[in-house]
């Protein structure tokens, strides 16, 4: 089968097609066709390793000492079960699904095998294989930390900071579900977007500092690790919140402490890949709750292309990779 590796860390140059063994599941795992995946936020990260100033061994002890210790990236995917293993039960040939491998990457490949019980879901019928693809990375953690950690709440106040990003445009629909009242905050460029997505107020960030409009929030959200605590504190109203999806290294560790003293409360940590979670968005996906946003397609001979245009931070939601249904085919032949 077809792949992209990378044997080293680095600008999208480092990503190679190579062509390997196609794999063969276990006796509890599924094969699935690959018919669409994207270039996530992780993806990159654990391509690049880009971290928060201070914690570049930890970079490397999570991804690789010496190199990539999974050199196929790719956090999440659509396909079609190809073939299953002798104690599956729950799946057929021709089933088409959601996966989720998440940190264990995996899915920029023709296929890839999940067990029977892993982070995947039957795909529902009125979503498309690509928007099926850009479901699970984004708005997982985006319902882990809105609904699981921070409890948001119908009626409160929150600022989505990122909001049009993969997991800040997930916040935003998330938010407006629950009953939030959403202000998000993103470059002028993407105001509309923002709004379109249910926002009841856009600021730009280049033109507005959320502190300087004096404006208190239940919640402030920063998916993009741009709005430290040292100045979203005066943005949140006293026994309020922030959640730090991404943040600056001394919010992450002593964050915590630092809104207690200020009488108000942190949440953070590392978002759950738990199945779920994945189960629970997909379901509003195909309530039309939630609609992935998809800034750009490429297809998949055009990966490194795709990195590329990750690598410029101006993506808006996510960057889908797919084969058509006639290309996946003639692979496999």
């Amino acid at each position: 089968m077809l792949a992209y590796s990378y044997t080293q860390y680095g600008s999208s140059d480092v990503i190679e097609q190579v062509t390997l063994p196609q794999p063969t599941p276990k006796p509890n795992e599924v094969l699935i066709r690959i018919y669409a995946t994207t270039v996530s936020a992780g993806d990159w990260r654990a391509r690049s390793l880009t971290m928060p100033k201070g914690l570049g061994l930890m970079g490397r002890l999570v991804f690789g000492i010496t190199g990539p210790r999974k050199p196929i990236l790719g956090t999440e995917f659509s396909g079609v079960i190809e073939a299953i293993g002798s104690e599956v039960t729950s799946y057929q040939t021709g089933d088409a699904v959601i996966g989720f491998p998440g940190a264990a990457f995996g899915a920029h490949a023709e296929f890839i095998t999940m067990p029977e019980d892993g982070k995947l879901t039957p795909k529902p019928d009125n979503i498309s294989f690509e928007h099926a693809a850009a479901i699970p990375f984004g708005a997982t953690t985006a319902y882990d930390f809105l609904v699981n950690k921070a409890k948001l709440q119908q009626g409160e106040t929150v600022l989505i900071n990122g909001a049009s990003g993969s997991v800040g445009s997930a916040c935003v629909q998330i938010a407006k579900h629950l009953g939030a009242h959403v202000t998000g905050v993103c470059s002028g460029g993407n105001a509309e977007m923002v709004r379109g997505l249910g926002a009841n107020h856009v600021l730009d960030y280049r033109k507005q500092d959320v502190v300087e409009t004096g404006v208190q929030y239940d919640m402030v959200v920063d998916t993009v690790g741009t709005l430290p605590w040292a100045q979203a504190k005066h943005a949140i109203r006293d026994g309020g919140k922030m959640v730090l999806i991404a943040g600056i290294t001394s919010d992450m560790f002593v964050g915590g402490l630092k809104a207690r003293l200020a009488g108000k409360k942190m949440v953070g940590g590392v978002a759950s890949e738990h199945r779920d979670i994945m189960e629970a968005v997909v379901k509003l996906a195909a309530q039309g709750v939630l609609q992935p946003v998809i800034d750009r397609s490429y297809a998949f001979e055009d990966m490194k292309a795709a990195h590329v245009h990750v690598d410029t931070g101006r993506k808006k939601g996510n960057v889908v990779v797919s084969f058509s249904e006639q290309q996946a085919v003639s692979n496999i032949a």
